[in-house]
């Protein structure tokens, strides 16, 4: 199977040398030929997957909670203005 190294590094805009090239074909042709011999393995019976953990939902519950006031969330700050953080520019006009 020939692979078109050349082609696939163009789409991914990535800059390869000749013999960056010669390895990566080898490699992928390598991998392809792998994956080509998963195709002969019996699967009928296997029960598609999306996880294996069982775990359903790790996530905590969504809970309003107090939060700073603006004199606590200001009260670290150096320099403030109109009850805000003044920060120095970074975009020009």
């Amino acid at each position: 199977m020939k692979i078109n190294v050349t082609h696939i590094a163009k789409l991914a805009n990535l800059p390869l040398s000749h013999e960056e090239k010669q390895k990566f074909e080898k490699q992928l042709e390598e991998t392809l030929s792998y994956v080509e011999n998963l195709k002969e393995i019996d699967t009928k019976d296997v029960e598609p997957t999306s996880q294996v953990t069982g775990l359903e939902n790790v996530t905590r519950e969504d809970a309003a909670s107090p939060s700073l006031t603006q004199e606590e969330a200001l009260s670290n700050t150096k320099s403030i203005h109109n009850g805000f953080v003044k920060v120095t520019a970074i975009l020009e006009q």
